[in-house]
């Protein structure tokens, strides 16, 4: 396996909490996320139906509670696939209502400067 090369993705000041930067590495489209509390990168195929899955909607998502109580929390850290709605965590990758998961890259954070391992 080749060792992993590190892509310029933007300083971390041009990527506030809410926030994506899609970009193009080795040959793949990579949705980069400020999630409030981490910076988060995912290939940007959908594992249900090959969506671009980064150009969907970035929220939350109800927490666990009392029988007719609704909590919001999360916020930023769910991302909808714009097709068909799958709901992933971009923490995780994990999908919230199945088995399948994002490909997530590792990402550097240097000199206030954000990388994406790929």
């Amino acid at each position: 396996m080749p060792p992993k090369s590190e892509v310029y993705v933007s300083p971390l000041t041009d990527l506030p909490a809410g926030e994506r930067i899609i970009i193009t590495a080795d040959g793949k489209s990579i949705g980069v996320f400020n999630t409030g509390s981490r910076i988060v990168a995912a290939l940007n195929i959908c594992p249900h139906a090959l969506a671009p899955v980064c150009l969907g909607k970035l929220s939350g998502t109800t927490q666990p509670s009392k029988p007719g109580e609704f909590i919001w929390g999360r916020e930023n850290e769910i991302l909808r696939c714009p097709w068909h709605g799958w709901e992933f965590d971009l923490h995780s990758g994990q999908c919230l209502t199945d088995r399948r998961r994002l490909k997530r890259f590792p990402v550097v954070i240097r000199d206030d400067k954000i990388y994406v391992e790929v």
